[in-house]
């Protein structure tokens, strides 16, 4: 089993040092909030989504070092990145620490910094609380996207 000290290393310090993002968006086109009811931890995410792909992204995140490292990534990498990817680098990280499944590769590749988080339980949710509330954000740009689609076809 991995120490928790191997945990709390200088790369997760590092990038819970500097999350990119940090600022909200006053125009966004959906807001969503991921909560760790274990941990207390909370992060909220800004989307703004020009057709399949995030334009602009803000965040507050009251979370761990774990749940900072990981939102750091995401506040990196997500501006020009489709939904659908959002998506599948969030299922890499639920099979990565769920499961013992591989890291995110490619620009996600610093999440693996994460792996060792699979053998703590009761830190999965926070470090996966970005993730969470992406996702729903997406889910709520998109709904917001079909309601006003109808309203335009009519105009």
């Amino acid at each position: 089993m991995t120490q928790l000290s191997e945990i709390y290393n200088q790369r997760i310090l590092e990038l819970a040092a500097h999350i990119a993002g940090a600022e909200r968006l006053a125009d966004a086109d959906a807001t969503a909030t991921a909560h760790s009811k274990l941990c207390g931890s909370t992060v909220t995410v800004d989307l703004k989504v020009e057709g399949d792909r995030v334009a602009a992204f803000g965040q507050t995140v009251k979370a761990c070092l774990l749940g900072q490292a990981a939102a750091s990534v995401m506040g990196r990498n997500v501006i020009g990145t489709d939904a659908e990817e959002l998506r599948e680098v969030g299922r890499t990280m639920r099979a990565m620490l769920k499961a013992g499944g591989p890291p995110p590769t490619g620009r996600w590749a610093d999440l693996a910094v994460l792996q060792p988080v699979k053998d703590y339980k009761a830190r999965h949710a926070s470090t996966l609380l970005v993730f969470d509330a992406v996702e729903l954000a997406l889910t709520k740009a998109a709904a917001k996207r079909t309601e006003a689609a109808p309203a335009e076809a009519s105009a």
